[in-house]
């Protein structure tokens, strides 16, 4: 072979061997911007203990009923509030139906069970049944704060001090929750729980889209969720007076005084949107970007940063491919507490500021329907601004009579005060914030799901399943071990 044809071959092959590069890169390009698609959601919260009963409160501007803490939960504590928006039957599981002997049953945190049932809903509401799913490529990612909350309440309880039962440690710990899920429904992804307290289950949806992005798996389950079962955050929140005296969130409104409690949870079922639509599924929603980061040195270490709320929602718009202009509605972080709800408002005008005054920002706050929900906050959220984009609809905040300084001096922002509907002619565009007092701060851009003929659920065309459920003879007596 002459020098020319050595030349000529080593050309040729590198020709190949870049076009192979160019393709690669581009199919990288593709896999990190790939849109990720919302195709299963289930949710429990005070007065909404589904999804739809969930949208009906926010349609109809309804309040989660408010009273004190339910029985058998933790004894009186002086000068402490005990109000506030609860689940109720928290201490009753079916544990025959998960498969738990009633020992085991007995030792597992009742956060524990719910969020069991929670990604058995929406495993089912995404037509993924669990049982399909075993021994798949199917993440779990869990916001969860004060696991071990129910292993302190039955060691006072039972006067040991500390549960040496085999059965305590994995029952509370928050490092086994997502382990938990993921054992018992036999799915093979990445699985950890995290807490960055309010903004725990965003961050967690937050990094389930990166690893279907990733190619870490194929499925996730992201959420989280919140139940008072020890005074701790009671005696916390009341003695550094941050629970409203009127029991409710005045987000945004001159009244504003404090957060009411809440409790509940959530779970979204994710895959990536190529795979939603070559598969088949109901896409409800679909999440474009997102972002997280800190408040880094603020004016303490639980005060709220404005310029870093700023820069994670103009990275989540950045990471999406959109610019402010393009959002149609916002669910904010809203916890009713007037430093925060300050900072917040000087944030979105700070990033919204530029939108046209004859289209200011609808913004919501979900915490003046259910309360302040703690590490379930985010997902509430989430799960609220897909319905706003399945419906078309944005719900009116709550207890509102005046509008704070900040709402009427910024007229790029406007506190949703009515049932209004969403912008029509183009995809809507929602975003959903969620900021933790640890500091760290998450934010989501979705847009409505593509405009393509979504596929029948469940049953045959025209039927109408019904969901049933064989229980056993014994439930599980959540929050005591004597039940």
């Amino acid at each position: 072979m002459t020098g020319e044809d050595k030349l000529r071959d080593y050309l040729k092959r590198a020709t190949v061997e870049l076009a192979g590069a160019r393709k690669r890169l581009a199919e990288y390009e593709a896999r990190e911007s790939e849109p990720i698609a919302v195709i299963g959601m289930s949710c429990r919260f005070p007065g909404a203990p589904d999804v739809d009963s969930y949208w009906k409160l926010l349609r109809e501007g309804r309040a989660a009923e408010v009273g004190d803490v339910p029985d058998g939960r933790f004894d009186h504590v002086p000068g402490v509030r005990r109000r506030g928006a609860f689940l109720s039957e928290v201490d009753g599981w079916d544990a025959g139906f998960f498969g738990y002997a009633p020992q085991e049953a007995l030792r597992m945190d009742p956060q524990q069970r719910l969020l069991m049932e929670l990604a058995w809903e929406a495993m089912d509401d995404a037509g993924t049944p669990a049982p399909r799913l075993r021994g798949s490529r199917t993440g779990v990612l869990l916001g969860f704060s004060d696991a071990f909350q129910y292993g302190q309440v039955e060691a006072e309880r039972e006067g040991t001090g500390v549960y040496a039962d085999p059965y305590m440690g994995q029952g509370s710990l928050a490092s086994v929750v997502a382990g938990r899920l993921a054992y018992h429904f036999d799915l093979r992804g990445p699985a950890f729980s995290l807490d960055t307290a309010c903004s725990s289950t965003l961050v967690a949806v937050h990094l389930a889209a990166r690893a279907l992005r990733a190619g870490e798996c194929d499925y996730a389950l992201a959420g989280g969720g919140f139940l008072a079962l020890h005074p701790f955050l009671y005696v916390y929140s009341s003695r550094n007076a941050l629970l409203s005296p009127t029991d409710r969130c005045h987000t945004f409104d001159t009244s504003a005084d404090g957060y009411m409690m809440g409790e509940g949870g959530g779970m979204v079922v994710l895959t990536r949107l190529s795979d939603a639509l070559r598969d088949g599924h109901r896409v409800r929603a679909v999440i474009r970007g997102s972002a997280v980061n800190q408040d880094g040195r603020s004016n303490g270490l639980t005060a709220p940063n404005r310029s870093a709320q700023v820069d994670v929602i103009r990275r989540a718009l950045s990471d999406a491919g959109a610019a402010p202009a393009d959002v149609d509605f916002l669910e904010a972080h809203g916890s009713g507490t007037p430093l925060g709800d300050e900072i917040e408002l000087g944030a979105l005008g700070d990033v919204f500021g530029g939108r046209p005054a004859d289209r200011p920002l609808t913004v919501g706050a979900v915490k003046t329907n259910i309360g302040h929900t703690h590490t379930a906050a985010g997902i509430a959220g989430l799960i609220k601004t897909v319905l706003v984009l399945e419906n078309g609809e944005v719900p009116p905040n709550l207890h509102m009579t005046e509008p704070a300084e900040q709402v009427l001096a910024n007229t790029a922002v406007r506190p949703a005060t009515a049932l209004a509907p969403l912008p029509d002619g183009r995809p809507a565009v929602a975003g959903v914030s969620s900021f933790g007092w640890s500091g760290t701060n998450a934010h989501l851009v979705l847009q409505s799901a593509p405009d393509l003929p979504q596929p029948v659920v469940s049953g045959e065309e025209g039927s109408n399943p019904v969901r049933r459920s064989a229980r056993s003879a014994w439930t599980a007596g959540a929050t005591t071990a004597s039940s």
